[in-house]
Formats: C-alpha cells, structure tokens, sequence
C-alpha cells in the first residue's frame, strides 16, 4: 500500500511549503495572510501525522529494503529524522498555541528554531520516503497491533 507514505509525504511537504509562505508574508508586514498559511502547514502536518499514525498502527512500518551494508547508516538516518520530527511537532505545536494565544514576543523567539527543525522533518522525511519506497524496494510490513497481539 503504497498509496498512503505517498499521501503522508505530500502533506508533510504541503506544510512545509505553507510554512515557507508563511514565513514570507509576516516578513512583509502580512500578518492575516501569515495566521492563514501557518493554519493550512499545521492542518497539513496533523493529516500527515493521522494518515502515519493510522498506517504504522493497523498495516505497519515497511523495513529497510536496500542492501544490508547501508542497514546501519539508514537506521541512525531514520533516528535522527524521528528525533527531528518529534522535536518539530511539539514545537510546531507550542508555536500555534503561542500564536492563537497572542503571546507573540515567546511565539517570534521560537520561531526561528522550530521552522528550521520543521523544514528539515519535511526533508528528512521525503529522504526516508525516497530510500523506502522509490531507491530500494520496501521491506517487511508488520503492523504494530499484529505485533502486540502476536508478542
């Protein structure tokens, strides 16, 4: 089921295109306009993150499919843009409440460093897509729920 990384790709690179937008508009004075493209990346990387929650839990993560030599340096890749991704999210999601909240002197202090891990989640991650599913055939799938019931 190829369909759904695909999909879960896309909308994390959709956020981050928003979030460059985003950035872009309130550097311009374009405050409304920065509010709507940061609500459109953070409703983008929650239906990434649904559509990846929903998959490693009911059909799986797919292993490494590429040669075994390259195993170790995919598996300290994919820890890292985990890292990434869990730091990303949590900042993202301080960042939003920060901005709705309008305590906007921490929301300009954090900002610089969560959009520059986000940036580099939506990178890391299309890496991780492009080695799983486009350089190597994937690998194994077993789903977390298999795996619980089975262990």
């Amino acid at each position: 089921m190829h369909i759904l990384p695909t999909l879960s790709t896309f909308f994390i690179i959709l956020s981050a295109i928003f979030m460059a937008i985003g950035i872009s508009r309130v550097k311009k004075g374009e405050v409304e306009a920065h509010q709507k493209m940061m609500t459109l990346a953070a409703t983008s990387a929650l239906l990434f993150f649904i559509i990846y929650a929903s998959r490693t839990a009911f059909i799986g993560n797919t292993a490494f499919g590429g040669p075994e030599a390259l195993v170790p340096y995919y598996t300290a890749f994919l820890i890292f843009h985990i890292t990434l991704a869990t730091a990303g999210g949590l900042l993202g999601g301080i960042q939003v409440y920060l901005g709705y909240k309008n305590k906007l002197s921490k929301h300009r202090k954090l900002a610089p460093w969560a959009s520059t891990i986000w940036f580099a989640t939506a990178i890391t991650g299309t890496m991780v897509y492009i080695m799983l599913y486009i350089l190597y055939p994937g690998g194994e799938t077993t789903s977390l729920i298999k795996a619980i019931l089975q262990g």
